[in-house]
This record gives structure tokens, C-alpha cells and sequence, in this order.
């Protein structure tokens, strides 16, 4: 569930054009790249929430409706971004649909909607801690687009919003219902009783570790992300962190964010989780933070298109972080 921005879209570099067909232009529409993220996260708070159970109560039913409720969350925040950014996405991302004019905006407007209720309906029917989760990311994401509030014209609390949602809210609140749902061995929706005296409150180790680790690391695709639309938010008086310090300090703030990410994540490891396999939890984020560097030295920050392809990559590493951690913990 997130406003990011990201380069064009493997549609778009596979066929050299805009996607014409209606399925493709919603899934341009949808933001890929939040979803991977969104629905990796999902399985791994669940595969995480399931690791010491050793899959006693396997509740597919309830994964699949948090995932849908959280998917149609993430849907409802970007496009209300896109309603919100027509003028700037024909600088910056001509190749949405909107901004294209691929979807008219009583298309985008009718996406969003429905999208909006759907997340809170399917959320309502499989507990509190989905609902709070998916209510609380909706708000903070229509506080982040929609004026008069309009969070996003400032940097402080534009690059707050986005690890807020992505970092606390969607994985101490999804571990929480995963939790609660298989204490239950199925979800309890509004209508039959929401009991929460068998569940425990307490939060493991590595959700907190996961869940600062995610913060810190959506705190560098908070401020690298408006390096490539830099020129958009200039025309359009978006302030952004690139145009009050420029590329190269945002560029660096950046790397050394992720650094501070990784050594931390393995120290943290080392002092506090004592049920993971931590040989393979140091490896893989010492792994992934020598890849990082090797690529950053090789960035040219006067081409869009180098730093647009170092931006999907740290959305990459991104989405690693969700398949190190769960796997770290069953291994443990």
C-alpha cells in the first residue's frame, strides 16, 4: 500500500508503446510494483505468524481475503494518487493510464471507489486487526494525495506516510490478524463475535525487527523515489527532498539509509533473534548489500533512465526482505 512513483512498466520496455488493451492499462493503473510488495508482505507475515506453528492450523481461506482487502487497499491508494497527479504524470510518467488517456477519469474515479469500499467490506467480515490495518493505510494514503490536506507537497511528511503505511501499520498489523485468525483456525467477521480473549498480543523479535527494517528501508524509497521526477514536482511546486538538496545528496542519503538498513538488521539479529538461522539471515543481507553498492558506483545521475533502473532495484531489494525474513525464521 503505497503513493510510490517507479519507471515505466515491463509492458511498456517489452512492446516499445502504451498499453492499449483495458486489462493491461489497470494493471499500469494498479502500480505493479506496490502489489509485488503488497502481496509479498502478506505471505510473509502469515509464513512468519506460521513458523512456530508448523502449519497446525493452515487458514488458506482468511490468507486469501487479507490479501484481496489489502490488494484493493493498495489499488484505491495509488489511483487516488493518479486522479490527484494528471498534470505531473504527463512530465514525469506519461505512461499511466490517465495521463495517457488510456482510462478517462470517471474510470479512474469509479476504480478507486470501488476499490476503497471493497477493502474496507472484505476487511470488515475478517476481523479488527484487518480493519484497523486497512482503515488506518487508506487514510493516511487519501491524507497523502487529496487536498486540502495534500501531504505529499511536503517532504517530511510525504516520506512519513509511506514508511508509516509500508512499515509499521501493514506488518505489526497484518502480523496481528494472521496471529489472531490462527489462534481462532479461522477469521470471525463483525457478525459473529469479535472475541480477542484467545489471542496474545505480544509481538515476536523479528516482527519488530522486520517491521523497523522495513521503516528504515522505505525511509530511502521515500526520498530516492522523487529523483526521477524531479522535473514534474518543480513545474507543479511539489517540494521534494531532490529539489531542496539535490541529486547527488539524495542519491547518497539514499545508500547510506540502506547501509545503516543492512548492518543493523544483522546486528539486531545477533542480539535479539535467537530463533532464526542466522547464518543465512547475515549472509543474505550482507549479499544484498554488497550487490547495492556494486550497482550504485555504477549509476550516472544525468541519465533518467540509470537511475530510474537503480530505483526498481532497491524496490527489488525491497521485496527480497520479505522472502529473507520468513525464510529465516522456518530455517531457524
Amino acid at each position: 500500500m503505497s503513493n510510490d512513483s517507479i519507471g515505466k512498466s515491463w509492458i511498456e520496455r517489452e512492446n516499445g508503446e502504451a498499453p492499449q488493451s483495458w486489462v493491461r492499462a489497470f494493471w499500469e493503473f494498479s502500480r505493479p510494483h506496490t502489489i509485488v510488495g503488497t502481496t509479498l508482505s502478506v505471505l510473509a507475515l502469515y509464513a512468519i505468524a506460521q513458523s512456530n506453528r508448523l502449519l497446525v492450523n493452515p487458514v488458506f481461506l482468511p490468507l486469501a481475503f487479507a490479501w484481496l482487502a489489502c490488494i484493493c487497499g493498495n489499488i484505491y491508494i495509488v489511483g487516488l494518487n493518479q486522479l490527484e497527479d494528471v498534470e505531473i504524470d504527463k512530465i514525469n510518467k506519461p505512461y499511466l493510464p490517465i495521463a495517457s488517456g488510456a482510462f478517462s477519469r470517471k474510470t479512474g474515479e469509479v476504480i478507486v471507489v470501488s476499490t476503497g469500499i471493497l477493502a474496507v467490506l472484505i476487511a470488515l467480515f475478517q476481523g479488527p486487526f484487518l480493519l484497523a490495518t486497512v482503515g488506518v493505510s487508506l487514510a493516511i494514503g487519501t491524507a497523502y494525495s487529496l487536498p486540502p490536506i495534500r501531504l505529499k507537497r511536503f517532504p517530511f511528511w510525504a516520506a512519513l506516510c509511506i514508511f508509516t503505511v509500508r512499515g509499521a501499520i501493514v506488518n505489526l498489523g497484518l502480523f496481528l490478524h494472521f496471529n489472531w485468525v490462527l489462534s481462532l483456525s479461522r477469521a470471525k467477521s463483525i457478525f459473529s463475535d469479535w472475541s480477542l480473549n484467545s489471542v496474545s498480543f505480544e509481538i515476536p523479535p523479528e516482527v519488530w525487527v522486520l517491521t523497523v527494517f522495513v521503516v528504515v528501508f522505505t525511509v530511502a524509497i521515500a526520498i530516492f523515489k522523487d529523483i526521477p521526477d524531479m522535473e514534474g514536482d518543480k513545474q507543479y511546486n511539489i517540494t521534494t527532498f531532490t529539489i531542496e538538496l539535490g541529486k547527488p545528496a539524495v542519491f547518497n542519503l539514499s545508500r547510506w539509509v540502506l547501509t545503516v538498513c543492512y548492518l543493523g538488521a544483522n546486528g539486531a539479529a545477533a542480539v535479539l533473534l535467537s530463533s532464526v538461522n542466522l547464518v543465512f539471515f547475515v549472509a543474505a543481507h550482507l549479499a544484498a548489500l554488497g550487490l547495492m553498492w556494486f550497482w550504485s558506483f555504477k549509476v550516472d545521475l544525468d541519465d533518467s533512465k540509470a537511475i530510474t533502473d537503480f530505483y526498481q532495484f532497491i524496490w527489488k531489494l525491497f521485496f527480497l526482505e520479505y522472502l529473507i525474513f520468513p525464510a529465516a525464521c522456518w530455517l531457524g
